[in-house]
């Protein structure tokens, strides 16, 4: 199954990388639909941006489990660390990534080329003025008893900038990863099912436009029937080999 996915991606010099949230399992981190997703264990129905602002309680709820969050300390996996090989070998035209971990910036992947589309539960921002407070500093106002932190320039909602159901996404990525996908030849996803709109159009994007689309990922997507190659099995195990016979292709 690599076999085909090397000769897929062989010669190609502008590849789009897709990440979801199955490049991050590996990491400690569940995904989102699987048997023991966060989907699993939350109702998507509530997090959306106008419960978000309307009610202080969830705030309040919102801040706890982030800071409490059992996956702050989460470290890159190899899968990762494949990832920046490959742009670092000038293979990539950059990284798209659902996921909103941090841990494809974290794997020393350049901002450059990369493009957190909805966002990323490290950074926190003022949605009135826009200010963008450090994550630390937030923290530590929250562990010393301010249960919902506001904006300190303009009093106004702070909130991390993940975004939430209901909410655009935000422009400045949006208008990137449609740049990186209309210059790629060619896109490998990781670890997504491509079912999340509409961020799926990114790399279905580059399918329509006759280039070829590698599948690394456990299970089925919404596009197997698209792909040139599948590989189906974890990210940590499958990128790396991949990977090398690319930059050594």
């Amino acid at each position: 199954m690599i076999d085909q996915a090397v000769s897929a991606l062989a010669g190609k010099k502008r590849i789009l990388v897709f990440t979801g949230a199955g490049i991050s399992t590996e990491s400690g981190i569940p995904d989102f639909r699987g048997p023991q997703g966060i989907w699993k264990q939350f109702d998507p129905a509530d997090y959306t941006y106008d419960r978000y602002v309307d009610d202080p309680g969830f705030r309040e709820e919102s801040w706890g489990k982030r800071f409490r969050s059992p996956y702050l300390g989460a470290s890159p996996n190899d899968a990762h660390r494949a990832v920046t090989r490959l742009w670092d070998a000038g293979r990539l035209v950059g990284c798209v990534t659902q996921n909103v971990d941090g841990l494809h910036a974290a794997a020393g992947l350049d901002p450059e080329g990369l493009v957190e589309l909805h966002g990323t539960a490290n950074q926190i921002h003022c949605i009135s003025c826009g200010d963008r407070p450090e994550f630390d500093e937030i923290e530590q106002r929250w562990e010393s008893g301010e249960a919902d932190p506001s904006c300190r320039r303009c009093e106004g909602i702070l909130k991390t900038t993940i975004v939430y159901f209901g909410e655009d996404l935000p422009v400045d990525a949006t208008t990137r990863a449609w740049n990186m996908a209309q210059r790629a030849d060619a896109v490998l996803v990781v670890g997504s099912s491509l079912c999340v709109y509409p961020a799926a159009f990114v790399p279905l994007d580059v399918v329509d436009r006759g280039n070829p689309m590698v599948i690394v990922n456990r299970g089925k997507t919404d596009h197997d029937f698209r792909a040139t190659a599948l590989v189906d099995g974890t990210a940590g195990e499958i990128l790396p080999e991949l990977a090398d016979r690319l930059i050594d292709s």
